[in-house]
């Protein structure tokens, strides 16, 4: 039997270097989400409106898109150990500053600082399982992250919740706060970028090297020449975007206001469709590579979602068919997970960090433009009704609100016939390319 450096690394130590890597996603999907469960304790805490609190929550996106470039590029160059470690160290310190925030615009700060340390995990993610996993394991391993990061979703769903109206959401985040740090420290002392520094062989394809040669506008320049690039950056706004913004924000208070559910009830429900649209990811991923191709997939399961969509904004059903129409378009939106391994195939394999960091904007973008988006048309249909000095809304205000996620959908599924196919088969360095 042959060791060292001829021998894969073994599956317990490659899951436990992703696992961690995997953790810092997990909080930084914690944090996308809570919001939804204080959306009362926020809007009384500093006097705002629907508005101002999507706004606020939305700070998260704002710096997690503009991280995505930096980080796929850092990615390529600096390799996901230092990233990961200062990312995690960076969330604490915005989630500390969240939690002590006297107003409104420190409580901004300390989001915009955790979505831009947090931007660092997915990324680092789908590199670290570039180089510890064999590609056909790529699709089960990004299914996976999303599911890691939907269950930090449900922990900020009931769990949060139940915290909150013990203690409080201010201590609540200053723990937060301790737990990331300390994942800071453990992603330092155990993660390494390739198992070449674990004396172990690499699964990295050739070219994939973290010397990335030439200028960064000139290996974003050459990323953005493959049209599938900008197919698959547009269509997640719509589908990832979505759920997003229901189960990251708006689902809870609509749940309460319109069905008359309680907090815990609520977000219940929308942890429900966090954990379909963790099943989906890598269900539709799995069964993308046994198909040996990417497109037919992802239209027919975006095409399914925005069936679901319409039913669950226009349709007037009782309770228990909404919660099951939540599910399935949960488990049909999870097929973004297919967009992540298509992207990766439409360019050679040393720009794999680049094209992620790149596609991976499309999901948040969907967050930064709809939570806000839905709020500001919250505010315009609200008729002054309040609560415990809290504005509510009715069905009507909700209906017209979420249209603009069925609208937004449905370009997603105009758009993506246009992508052409890879077969599972990674672009080529040298020559043209079928994908661009």
């Amino acid at each position: 039997m042959s060791t060292g450096r001829d021998d894969y690394p073994p599956a317990t130590v490659a899951w436990t270097v992703w696992g961690l890597a995997a953790l810092l996603y997990l909080i930084g999907f914690y944090q996308r989400v809570a919001p939804a469960v204080m959306t009362d304790r926020l809007m009384h805490e500093f006097a705002i409106g629907a508005t101002e609190l999507g706004k606020l929550s939305a700070f998260y996106f704002y710096s997690y898109v503009a991280m995505q470039i930096p980080t796929g590029i850092l990615a390529d160059r600096w390799g996901p150990r230092r990233l990961l470690s200062a990312g995690a160290a960076v969330a604490a310190l915005g989630t500390a500053l969240f939690a002590c925030a006297v107003d409104l615009w420190w409580a901004s700060a300390g989001r915009l600082l955790i979505g831009a340390s947090v931007a660092v995990a997915f990324v680092s993610m789908l590199k670290l399982a570039t180089h510890w996993f064999a590609p056909r394991q790529f699709a089960l391993a990004s299914g996976m992250a999303l599911a890691c990061g939907v269950v930090g979703g449900v922990i900020a769903g009931v769990p949060l919740r139940m915290l909150i109206e013990t203690w409080g959401w201010r201590p609540v985040m200053g723990a937060s706060a301790a737990l990331t740090a300390l994942l800071a420290v453990a992603i330092w002392l155990r993660v390494r970028d390739d198992p070449r520094d674990l004396a172990h062989r690499s699964h990295a394809p050739d070219g994939s090297s973290n010397e990335v040669r030439g200028s960064i506008l000139r290996g974003m320049a050459e990323v953005l020449s493959y049209r599938n690039i900008w197919i698959l950056l547009i269509a997640p706004i719509g589908l990832a975007g979505a759920v997003l913004t229901f189960a990251g924000l708006w689902g809870v208070p609509y749940l309460r206001q319109v069905h008359g559910l309680e907090t815990r009830s609520a977000a219940a429900i929308t942890s429900l469709l966090l954990v379909a649209w963790a099943i989906g990811g890598p269900l539709l991923g799995t069964l993308s590579e046994r198909l040996g191709r990417r497109r037919p997939l992802y239209v027919w399961t975006t095409a399914a979602a925005l069936a679901g969509w319409l039913l669950i904004v226009f349709a007037s059903i009782p309770l228990w068919l909404l919660t099951v129409a939540l599910l399935f378009t949960g488990l049909m939106s999870g097929n973004l997970i297919i967009g992540f391994a298509f992207a990766k195939e439409s360019v050679p394999a040393r720009l794999m960090g680049t094209a992620a960091g790149i596609c991976n904007m499309g999901p948040l973008l969907g967050g930064m433009l709809l939570q806000p988006a839905v709020g500001w048309l919250l505010d315009r249909n609200w008729l002054g009704a309040t609560m415990d000095g809290v504005r509510t809304y009715d069905a009507t205000a909700y209906r017209t609100a979420f249209s603009l996620l069925v609208a937004c959908v449905a370009v997603s599924l105009c758009l993506l016939p246009f992508a052409r196919e890879t077969y599972g088969r990674q672009a080529t360095m040298i020559g043209p390319s079928p994908h661009r």
